[in-house]
């Protein structure tokens, strides 16, 4: 699994798992994590929100809204209560083992 913000304004955590069918599990359960705590005034960023397919077996979670970086990157601006920067990154590492745990699980089923 790994994480990184794209230059080209989407926030973007991949999840990276072969052809592992719990890839995209852990992809979606990233991005509801996610828009838990995406700065919120019309709820356009948090609808932004969503999982693409990058490569087989390969998913991105994305925020596809002008500024998604911005509200993701800038550390000074004050957010709704439960609201913050660093939205994407901080939801995947504060449950990165719960993302293993669905690729782990997801790979247990396939091969019963």
């Amino acid at each position: 699994m790994a994480f990184r913000i794209t230059e080209n304004r989407q926030a973007i955590a991949e999840v990276l798992g072969a052809t592992d069918p719990g890839a995209r599990l852990a992809a979606e359960f990233f991005l509801e994590r996610a828009r838990a705590g995406v700065p919120i005034e019309e709820g356009t960023l948090e609808r932004s929100g969503e999982v693409v397919e990058v490569s087989p077996g390969r998913y991105a979670v994305r925020f596809n809204n002008p500024y998604a970086t911005s509200q993701h990157e800038e550390l000074t601006w004050r957010h709704d209560e439960g609201r913050r920067a660093k939205y994407l990154e901080l939801a995947v590492e504060e449950n990165k083992a719960t993302g293993l745990a669905i690729i782990a699980e997801q790979s247990r089923a396939g091969e019963s």
